[in-house]
This record gives C-alpha cells, structure tokens and sequence, in this order.
C-alpha cells in the first residue's frame, strides 16, 4: 500500500515516539518495581520492549513501513526500496520522535521532563555488541522482505530484540535515533551523551556490513511493501 508522503511521516513520528516512550518507560517502571534487582530490570524492560515493537510494527507498517530507524531507512534506500528523498525526511523525523518519546516517557513516571543521562555505556565491548546488534537486526528484517516473507516481520523484529537485549552488553540499542532518545532520560534505559556517539557509529557500521551480506545472501527481491 502507498500513503502519501505526509501521512508516511506522521506514522513514522507517532511510531518513533511510541517506540522510546515504551523503551524507556518500561526502563524507569522496572527500576521502580525491582530496585534492588538488576537482572529482573532487564527481563522487564526487555519484555516489554518486544512485545511493545511487535505491536507498533503492525499498526504503522502498512503506512509507513514502520521503520523507526534512520539504519534501515538507509539501507532499504540503498537497496532500492525507499527513495532518498524520502529517506531524508525520514531519519531526521525518527529522532524528533524519539527524543520526544523519552520527554513523554518521563512525564508519565512525574520526572522532570527532560532529564539528561548519566550512565557511561562507552567501551570497546559495548561497541562491538552494537555492531552486531544492528547487524542481526537488519539480517533478521531484509531476509524477510527480500524473500516474501514481509508479513512475518514484525513477529521477527519484536522476537529478535527480545533476545538481543539479552546476548549484547549494550542491551542492543541498534538505532541511532532510539540512542539520541536515551540521552534525554537518567534513567535504566538511558545514555549519557558521551557514549551516544560510539553507539551511533557502531550502528552505522553495522549497516555498511550489512549491505553486501543482503545483496550477496537475498538477491532476489520480491516486489511487496516493507513491514519493519
């Protein structure tokens, strides 16, 4: 289905919004609940944030493609999918909307609005879990669409970050806008600012691996709309 490029936009917001609001809310609600626990935090936050993306994906997929992601934005641009026109009004309207989710998301645990991280997230190990992170996540995501198989994407997406939370030291952020979102909130899901940037290159190399690895595995393309 194609929506006008508005409407695609408004979705991409609402969607971006939604995502760190749960992300981070479930981060701050989980602290709250379990502050002495920090291993049942992360069940909670993992959790909820699986299941939280799984839903988004399927009400803002059919309009916008559900990205939330300025990563696989870029690499569905790449590969032909998504115009670059459309990718530039993308990638900066998901990180609006993520720093807005993480605004909303402390207004609704009555914290300050804005309150910036500090928790220091910045080292090699952290790094590298994002690469691989982003990695599976945009594996996980163009194996789907390029073989047909879209619908089932938003199951997969929800499943995988699921688990990634679990196998990566960085809690797998694995989206430069989600990063940006976090900084806004000294909270369990947060960031401190001088961390974002490892975290962001990290992500955006993971893209430049990822793009040989779709051509070379999934050259054949199936003409259906992106779900995630």
């Amino acid at each position: 289905m194609t929506r006008p490029p508005a409407h695609a936009l408004v979705a991409e917001f609402v969607g971006s919004l939604l995502l760190a609001a749960l992300v981070i809310g479930s981060g701050i609600a989980a602290q709250r609940l379990s502050p002495d626990d920090g291993g049942l935090q992360l069940l909670e936050n993992a959790a909820a944030s699986a299941v939280g993306l799984f839903a988004l994906i399927l009400v803002f997929g059919p309009v916008s493609g559900a990205h939330f992601n300025p990563v696989v934005s870029l690499v569905d641009a790449a590969l032909g999918g998504l115009s670059w026109r459309r990718f530039v009004l993308y990638a900066p309207t998901q990180v609006v909307g993520c720093v807005t989710g993480a605004i909303v998301a402390n207004v609704l645990f009555d914290s300050a609005p804005v309150s910036i991280s500090t928790t220091d997230r910045a080292t090699w190990p952290h790094g590298l879990s994002e690469v691989v992170a982003t990695l599976g996540l945009l594996l996980v995501i163009f194996s789907l669409t390029r073989t047909g198989r879209g619908e089932k994407a938003a199951a997969a997406v929800g499943a995988y970050i699921g688990a990634a939370y679990w196998f990566t030291s960085s809690t797998s952020f694995a989206n430069p806008a989600i990063t940006l979102g976090r900084v806004f909130s000294d909270s369990f899901a947060g960031i401190a600012p001088s961390s974002a940037p490892l975290y962001i290159v990290a992500q955006f190399a993971a893209a430049a691996i990822a793009l040989p690895l779709i051509r070379l595995l999934y050259p054949a393309v199936r003409h259906e709309e992106m779900t995630a």
